[in-house]
């Protein structure tokens, strides 16, 4: 049985509510092509309330009718949001390319918690959700519920 760290620095619900209506280009990192997946559920879901979703995945051209990035670093324009659907061990990677490109806001969906990576991040400025379905999240938020 695994357990999911609890991140030690949690960002209020206000905070991850301006964040969603702030950053509108989010790239789904390891976004599956696989309809019954999580991140290819929460990528659709993305895409149908007006966001710009950027597909992250080496083993794919295209997903969900748009052009699949290998890695954020090969993303030849202006990301607001890396949304990680990667395990903790691959997340240093990713932050680190998101920072190097400038993304101001990392979000690691539920069960993916990397203190290290989070605490360098946040040093190089970026805003950094752990533990959290930004699907979820944005449903909260549309209906004004509260967690």
């Amino acid at each position: 049985m695994s357990t999911c760290e609890i991140p030690d620095n949690r960002p209020p619900d206000e905070a991850i509510g301006a964040v969603l209506r702030r950053c509108r280009t989010i790239a789904v990192v390891g976004l599956s092509p696989k309809p019954a997946r999580d991140s290819h559920r929460v990528a659709a879901y993305l895409l149908e309330h007006g966001y710009d979703v950027i597909p992250v995945n080496p083993g794919q051209k295209e997903i969900l009718g748009r052009p699949c990035f290998r890695t954020l670093s090969e993303i030849p324009f202006q990301v607001d949001l890396a949304d990680l659907f990667v395990g903790p061990e691959r997340v240093p990677s990713f932050v680190d390319q998101a920072v190097g490109q400038g993304i101001g806001v990392i979000w690691m969906q539920l069960g993916i918690v990397h203190e290290e990576a989070a605490r360098k991040a946040r040093e190089a400025g970026c805003t950094v959700i752990m533990n959290r379905c930004i699907m979820r999240d944005h449903m909260q938020l549309q209906t004004g519920g509260g967690r």
